[in-house]
Protein backbone atom coordinates (compact mmCIF):
# COMPACT_ATOMS: atom_id res chain seq x y z
CA UNK A 1 0.00 0.00 0.00
CA UNK A 2 1.23 3.47 -1.11
CA UNK A 3 0.20 5.95 1.95
CA UNK A 4 -0.67 9.50 0.49
CA UNK A 5 1.59 12.37 1.66
CA UNK A 6 -0.62 14.68 4.29
CA UNK A 7 -0.06 17.98 4.61
CA UNK A 8 1.98 18.10 7.65
CA UNK A 9 3.63 14.76 7.21
CA UNK A 10 7.30 15.03 7.28
CA UNK A 11 8.82 14.63 3.49
CA UNK A 12 11.54 12.24 5.19
CA UNK A 13 8.84 9.96 6.61
CA UNK A 14 7.53 9.69 2.98
CA UNK A 15 10.90 9.08 1.45
CA UNK A 16 11.75 5.85 4.21
CA UNK A 17 8.48 4.62 3.17
CA UNK A 18 8.97 4.06 -0.35
CA UNK A 19 12.94 3.82 -0.12
CA UNK A 20 13.56 7.15 -2.20
CA UNK A 21 16.97 8.31 -2.36
CA UNK A 22 16.66 11.81 -2.93
CA UNK A 23 14.05 14.54 -3.34
CA UNK A 24 15.03 17.98 -4.71
CA UNK A 25 12.76 20.95 -4.58
CA UNK A 26 13.02 23.49 -7.30
CA UNK A 27 12.14 26.88 -7.72
CA UNK A 28 13.23 29.86 -9.69
CA UNK A 29 11.09 33.41 -8.56
CA UNK A 30 12.25 35.30 -11.70
CA UNK A 31 10.38 32.50 -13.84
CA UNK A 32 7.34 31.34 -11.54
CA UNK A 33 9.22 27.71 -11.23
CA UNK A 34 8.14 25.67 -8.58
CA UNK A 35 9.07 22.27 -9.59
CA UNK A 36 10.12 18.59 -7.20
CA UNK A 37 12.31 15.97 -8.90
CA UNK A 38 12.31 12.72 -7.52
CA UNK A 39 15.06 9.85 -7.64
CA UNK A 40 14.02 6.87 -6.29
CA UNK A 41 16.68 4.45 -7.05
CA UNK A 42 19.50 4.39 -8.89
CA UNK A 43 20.82 0.66 -8.61
CA UNK A 44 20.59 0.03 -12.17
CA UNK A 45 21.71 3.06 -13.36
CA UNK A 46 21.12 6.80 -13.54
CA UNK A 47 17.19 7.74 -12.95
CA UNK A 48 15.45 8.37 -16.26
CA UNK A 49 11.97 9.21 -15.66
CA UNK A 50 10.00 12.53 -17.80
CA UNK A 51 8.20 15.42 -16.19
CA UNK A 52 4.89 16.20 -15.81
CA UNK A 53 3.56 19.72 -15.66
CA UNK A 54 -0.08 19.38 -13.93
CA UNK A 55 -2.47 21.90 -11.74
CA UNK A 56 -1.91 20.24 -8.43
CA UNK A 57 -4.07 21.17 -5.61
CA UNK A 58 -1.43 21.89 -3.25
CA UNK A 59 2.53 20.78 -2.77
CA UNK A 60 1.70 17.70 -0.53
CA UNK A 61 -0.41 16.44 -3.66
CA UNK A 62 2.48 17.26 -6.14
CA UNK A 63 4.60 15.44 -3.80
CA UNK A 64 2.79 12.16 -3.20
CA UNK A 65 2.57 12.61 -7.68
CA UNK A 66 5.83 12.69 -7.74
CA UNK A 67 7.08 9.82 -5.09
CA UNK A 68 4.78 7.32 -7.02
CA UNK A 69 5.93 7.90 -10.63
CA UNK A 70 9.52 7.95 -9.36
CA UNK A 71 8.84 4.60 -7.91
CA UNK A 72 7.04 3.41 -10.21
CA UNK A 73 9.98 4.33 -12.98
CA UNK A 74 12.26 2.48 -11.05
CA UNK A 75 9.93 -0.93 -11.62
CA UNK A 76 9.71 -0.24 -15.07
CA UNK A 77 12.77 0.68 -16.07
CA UNK A 78 13.68 -2.72 -14.50
CA UNK A 79 10.94 -5.19 -16.15
CA UNK A 80 11.90 -3.34 -19.79
CA UNK A 81 15.25 -4.72 -19.06
CA UNK A 82 16.87 -0.83 -19.34
CA UNK A 83 20.01 -0.12 -17.43
CA UNK A 84 18.29 2.76 -15.83
CA UNK A 85 16.81 3.44 -12.19
CA UNK A 86 13.49 5.08 -11.44
CA UNK A 87 13.21 9.26 -11.42
CA UNK A 88 10.44 11.53 -12.49
CA UNK A 89 9.36 15.57 -12.09
CA UNK A 90 6.69 17.58 -11.46
CA UNK A 91 6.29 21.26 -12.51
CA UNK A 92 3.33 22.61 -10.53
CA UNK A 93 1.07 25.07 -13.24
CA UNK A 94 -0.93 25.21 -15.97
CA UNK A 95 0.69 23.86 -18.90
CA UNK A 96 -1.81 25.79 -21.22
CA UNK A 97 -0.72 28.83 -19.52
CA UNK A 98 2.50 28.74 -17.04
CA UNK A 99 4.65 27.00 -19.52
CA UNK A 100 7.22 29.63 -21.46
CA UNK A 101 10.88 29.30 -22.73
CA UNK A 102 12.42 30.77 -19.30
CA UNK A 103 10.40 28.42 -16.66
CA UNK A 104 11.69 25.05 -18.88
CA UNK A 105 15.37 26.72 -18.79
CA UNK A 106 15.29 27.20 -15.56
CA UNK A 107 14.09 23.75 -14.83
CA UNK A 108 17.30 22.53 -16.79
CA UNK A 109 19.47 24.64 -14.47
CA UNK A 110 18.12 22.08 -11.74
CA UNK A 111 18.49 19.17 -13.84
CA UNK A 112 21.88 19.91 -14.64
CA UNK A 113 22.92 20.43 -10.73
CA UNK A 114 22.33 16.61 -10.34
CA UNK A 115 25.50 15.82 -12.42
CA UNK A 116 23.74 13.11 -14.05
CA UNK A 117 21.79 11.53 -12.03
CA UNK A 118 18.78 11.90 -12.88
CA UNK A 119 17.56 12.21 -17.22
CA UNK A 120 14.62 13.88 -17.92
CA UNK A 121 11.85 13.63 -20.98
CA UNK A 122 8.23 14.60 -21.70
CA UNK A 123 5.32 13.53 -19.76
CA UNK A 124 1.62 14.96 -19.18
CA UNK A 125 1.66 18.63 -20.32
CA UNK A 126 4.89 18.54 -21.92
CA UNK A 127 6.51 18.04 -25.44
CA UNK A 128 9.52 17.55 -27.71
CA UNK A 129 9.67 20.90 -28.08
CA UNK A 130 9.66 21.91 -24.34
CA UNK A 131 12.92 19.23 -24.02
CA UNK A 132 14.20 21.26 -26.86
CA UNK A 133 14.34 24.55 -24.54
CA UNK A 134 15.48 22.18 -21.15
CA UNK A 135 18.27 20.75 -23.54
CA UNK A 136 19.71 24.61 -23.45
CA UNK A 137 20.93 24.16 -20.12
CA UNK A 138 21.77 20.54 -19.80
CA UNK A 139 22.69 17.15 -21.29
CA UNK A 140 20.35 15.32 -19.08
CA UNK A 141 17.27 15.13 -21.26
CA UNK A 142 16.20 12.95 -23.84
CA UNK A 143 12.78 13.05 -26.05
CA UNK A 144 14.41 15.66 -28.06
CA UNK A 145 12.97 16.28 -31.58
CA UNK A 146 14.21 15.06 -34.69
CA UNK A 147 16.18 18.10 -36.23
CA UNK A 148 18.17 18.10 -33.14
CA UNK A 149 19.33 14.54 -33.43
CA UNK A 150 16.70 13.05 -30.80
CA UNK A 151 13.76 10.07 -31.84
CA UNK A 152 10.96 12.97 -31.52
CA UNK A 153 7.89 12.04 -29.07
CA UNK A 154 7.86 8.99 -27.06
CA UNK A 155 4.42 8.83 -27.23
CA UNK A 156 4.01 6.55 -30.09
CA UNK A 157 6.04 3.84 -28.53
CA UNK A 158 3.82 4.20 -25.26
CA UNK A 159 0.96 3.71 -27.32
CA UNK A 160 2.39 0.74 -28.88
CA UNK A 161 3.58 -0.82 -25.92
CA UNK A 162 -0.03 -0.72 -24.08
CA UNK A 163 -1.36 -1.87 -27.42
CA UNK A 164 0.47 -5.16 -27.02
CA UNK A 165 0.01 -5.50 -23.49
CA UNK A 166 -4.25 -5.27 -24.19
CA UNK A 167 -3.05 -7.87 -26.92
CA UNK A 168 -1.39 -10.24 -23.77
CA UNK A 169 -4.00 -9.69 -21.40
CA UNK A 170 -7.13 -10.38 -24.25
CA UNK A 171 -4.53 -13.73 -24.96
CA UNK A 172 -4.97 -14.52 -21.13
CA UNK A 173 -8.60 -13.61 -20.66
CA UNK A 174 -10.21 -15.02 -24.03
CA UNK A 175 -7.74 -17.65 -25.22
CA UNK A 176 -6.52 -15.09 -28.44
CA UNK A 177 -5.24 -12.09 -28.37
CA UNK A 178 -7.02 -10.49 -31.56
CA UNK A 179 -9.34 -7.54 -30.42
CA UNK A 180 -12.08 -7.54 -32.77
CA UNK A 181 -15.33 -6.75 -31.82
CA UNK A 182 -14.33 -5.81 -28.29
CA UNK A 183 -15.91 -2.58 -26.50
CA UNK A 184 -13.54 -0.42 -25.51
CA UNK A 185 -13.55 2.47 -22.96
CA UNK A 186 -10.40 4.54 -23.05
CA UNK A 187 -10.28 7.90 -20.48
CA UNK A 188 -7.76 10.45 -21.45
CA UNK A 189 -7.05 10.75 -25.06
CA UNK A 190 -3.72 13.26 -24.91
CA UNK A 191 -1.13 12.17 -27.42
CA UNK A 192 -0.85 8.45 -26.04
CA UNK A 193 -4.58 7.81 -25.51
CA UNK A 194 -5.32 9.16 -29.28
CA UNK A 195 -2.56 7.17 -30.55
CA UNK A 196 -3.90 3.78 -28.94
CA UNK A 197 -7.30 4.70 -30.08
CA UNK A 198 -6.07 4.43 -33.54
CA UNK A 199 -5.03 0.70 -33.24
CA UNK A 200 -8.20 -0.01 -31.22
CA UNK A 201 -10.13 0.79 -34.68
CA UNK A 202 -7.92 -0.87 -36.61
CA UNK A 203 -9.21 -3.86 -35.25
CA UNK A 204 -12.29 -3.11 -35.55
CA UNK A 205 -13.41 -2.11 -31.62
CA UNK A 206 -16.14 -0.07 -30.40
CA UNK A 207 -14.78 2.74 -28.51
CA UNK A 208 -15.54 4.72 -25.90
CA UNK A 209 -13.81 8.31 -24.88
CA UNK A 210 -13.85 10.50 -22.22
CA UNK A 211 -11.68 13.38 -21.43
CA UNK A 212 -10.60 16.23 -19.16
CA UNK A 213 -10.53 18.97 -22.01
CA UNK A 214 -13.63 19.08 -23.63
CA UNK A 215 -12.10 20.63 -27.11
CA UNK A 216 -9.96 17.80 -27.19
CA UNK A 217 -12.74 14.82 -26.38
CA UNK A 218 -14.47 16.43 -29.27
CA UNK A 219 -11.94 16.63 -32.14
CA UNK A 220 -10.55 12.94 -31.52
CA UNK A 221 -14.57 11.92 -31.20
CA UNK A 222 -15.23 13.57 -34.47
CA UNK A 223 -11.65 12.43 -36.15
CA UNK A 224 -11.73 8.91 -35.44
CA UNK A 225 -15.89 8.33 -35.32
CA UNK A 226 -15.35 7.09 -31.44
CA UNK A 227 -18.40 7.63 -28.64
CA UNK A 228 -17.55 10.66 -26.58
CA UNK A 229 -19.23 10.44 -22.96
CA UNK A 230 -18.64 12.26 -19.36
CA UNK A 231 -15.89 12.07 -17.37
CA UNK A 232 -17.98 9.98 -14.56
CA UNK A 233 -20.25 8.57 -17.04
CA UNK A 234 -16.88 6.18 -18.44
CA UNK A 235 -16.91 4.30 -15.39
CA UNK A 236 -20.65 3.24 -16.02
CA UNK A 237 -20.06 2.02 -19.59
CA UNK A 238 -20.18 -1.99 -19.97
CA UNK A 239 -17.00 -2.60 -21.76
CA UNK A 240 -14.32 -5.77 -22.46
CA UNK A 241 -11.74 -3.33 -21.86
CA UNK A 242 -11.25 -0.38 -19.74
CA UNK A 243 -8.72 1.79 -20.60
CA UNK A 244 -7.01 4.59 -18.51
CA UNK A 245 -4.74 6.34 -20.61
CA UNK A 246 -4.76 10.22 -18.53
CA UNK A 247 -3.49 10.90 -14.52
CA UNK A 248 -3.14 7.83 -12.18
CA UNK A 249 -5.27 6.39 -9.08
CA UNK A 250 -8.60 5.71 -11.34
CA UNK A 251 -8.90 2.54 -10.27
CA UNK A 252 -10.39 2.75 -6.61
CA UNK A 253 -13.36 1.73 -4.34
CA UNK A 254 -15.51 4.38 -6.46
CA UNK A 255 -14.74 3.06 -10.18
CA UNK A 256 -14.09 -1.11 -9.08
CA UNK A 257 -18.02 -0.93 -8.14
CA UNK A 258 -18.97 0.41 -11.11
CA UNK A 259 -16.41 -0.95 -13.96
CA UNK A 260 -17.90 -4.09 -15.56
CA UNK A 261 -14.92 -5.19 -17.69
CA UNK A 262 -13.10 -8.64 -17.94
CA UNK A 263 -9.76 -6.00 -18.79
CA UNK A 264 -8.30 -3.48 -17.53
CA UNK A 265 -5.09 -2.42 -19.44
CA UNK A 266 -3.96 1.53 -19.86
CA UNK A 267 -1.20 3.74 -20.29
CA UNK A 268 -1.39 6.15 -17.32
CA UNK A 269 1.10 5.70 -14.61
CA UNK A 270 0.01 4.84 -10.75
CA UNK A 271 -3.57 3.53 -12.39
CA UNK A 272 -4.15 1.43 -8.73
CA UNK A 273 -5.00 3.86 -5.91
CA UNK A 274 -3.89 1.33 -3.36
CA UNK A 275 -1.80 -1.59 -5.15
CA UNK A 276 -2.56 -4.08 -2.75
CA UNK A 277 -6.04 -3.62 -1.47
CA UNK A 278 -7.03 -2.35 -5.29
CA UNK A 279 -4.85 -5.00 -6.93
CA UNK A 280 -6.67 -7.89 -4.76
CA UNK A 281 -9.91 -6.69 -5.84
CA UNK A 282 -9.64 -7.13 -9.71
CA UNK A 283 -8.66 -10.72 -8.45
CA UNK A 284 -11.94 -10.79 -6.43
CA UNK A 285 -13.81 -9.41 -9.29
CA UNK A 286 -12.35 -11.30 -11.94
CA UNK A 287 -10.67 -8.30 -13.67
CA UNK A 288 -7.26 -8.80 -15.05
CA UNK A 289 -5.27 -6.01 -14.51
CA UNK A 290 -2.11 -5.44 -16.74
CA UNK A 291 0.11 -3.35 -14.42
CA UNK A 292 0.63 0.08 -15.63
CA UNK A 293 4.58 -0.14 -15.60
CA UNK A 294 5.02 -2.99 -17.69
CA UNK A 295 2.62 -2.02 -20.79
CA UNK A 296 3.55 1.34 -20.71
CA UNK A 297 7.40 1.16 -20.85
CA UNK A 298 7.40 1.60 -24.60
CA UNK A 299 8.10 5.65 -23.90
CA UNK A 300 10.99 5.39 -21.25
CA UNK A 301 12.10 2.70 -23.91
CA UNK A 302 12.59 5.04 -27.04
CA UNK A 303 13.39 8.16 -24.72
CA UNK A 304 16.65 5.43 -22.97
CA UNK A 305 17.52 4.28 -26.50
CA UNK A 306 17.60 7.73 -27.50
CA UNK A 307 20.25 8.98 -24.59
CA UNK A 308 22.55 5.58 -25.45
CA UNK A 309 21.94 6.07 -28.88
CA UNK A 310 20.54 2.72 -29.49
CA UNK A 311 18.54 4.12 -32.34
CA UNK A 312 14.57 3.27 -33.72
CA UNK A 313 15.09 -0.85 -34.34
CA UNK A 314 16.44 -0.84 -30.99
CA UNK A 315 13.39 0.37 -29.31
CA UNK A 316 11.10 -1.48 -31.48
CA UNK A 317 12.69 -4.62 -30.83
CA UNK A 318 12.33 -3.97 -27.09
CA UNK A 319 9.14 -2.64 -27.19
CA UNK A 320 7.26 -5.48 -28.72
CA UNK A 321 8.78 -7.48 -26.04
CA UNK A 322 6.30 -6.06 -23.53
CA UNK A 323 4.03 -8.75 -25.11
CA UNK A 324 5.77 -11.42 -23.74
CA UNK A 325 6.53 -10.15 -20.43
CA UNK A 326 3.07 -8.76 -20.09
CA UNK A 327 1.66 -12.50 -20.68
CA UNK A 328 4.10 -14.25 -18.69
CA UNK A 329 3.48 -11.54 -15.69
CA UNK A 330 -0.69 -12.00 -16.14
CA UNK A 331 -0.67 -15.95 -16.69
CA UNK A 332 0.99 -16.36 -13.53
CA UNK A 333 -1.51 -13.70 -11.90
CA UNK A 334 -4.22 -15.43 -13.54
CA UNK A 335 -3.24 -19.48 -12.59
CA UNK A 336 -1.99 -18.57 -8.84
CA UNK A 337 -5.03 -16.16 -8.18
CA UNK A 338 -2.17 -13.37 -7.08
CA UNK A 339 -2.55 -9.60 -7.78
CA UNK A 340 -0.76 -8.59 -10.98
CA UNK A 341 0.80 -5.82 -9.38
CA UNK A 342 2.64 -7.61 -6.62
CA UNK A 343 3.86 -10.40 -9.75
CA UNK A 344 5.23 -7.65 -11.36
CA UNK A 345 7.19 -5.59 -8.89
CA UNK A 346 8.71 -8.77 -7.43
CA UNK A 347 9.98 -9.34 -11.21
CA UNK A 348 11.31 -6.10 -11.58
CA UNK A 349 12.43 -6.36 -7.36
CA UNK A 350 14.59 -9.81 -8.60
CA UNK A 351 16.45 -8.03 -10.99
CA UNK A 352 17.26 -5.08 -9.45
CA UNK A 353 18.52 -7.28 -6.35
CA UNK A 354 20.93 -9.44 -8.75
CA UNK A 355 22.66 -6.85 -10.31
CA UNK A 356 23.03 -4.93 -6.74
CA UNK A 357 24.84 -8.08 -5.37
CA UNK A 358 27.13 -7.75 -8.37
CA UNK A 359 28.36 -3.88 -7.55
Amino acid sequence: MIKEVKEKESVFESLSDLGHEQVVYCHDKASGLKAIIGVHNTVLGPAVGGTRMWMYENEAQALHDVLRLSRGMTFKNAVAGLNAGGGKAVIIGDARKHKNESLLRAFGNFIENLNGKYITAEDVGMTARDMEFIKMQTDYVSGLPDYLGGLGDPSPHTAYGTYMGMKAAAKVAYGKDSLEGKKVTVQGVGSVGKMLIEYLIKENCEVFVSDYYQDRLQEVANQHKVTAVGLEEIYDVEADIYSPCALGATINDDSLSRLKCDIIVGCANNQLEDEEKHGDQCIDKNIIYAPDFVVNSGGVINVYSEFMGGGEKWTQAYTEMIYDKSLKILQTSYNERKNSQQVAIESAMERINSIASIH
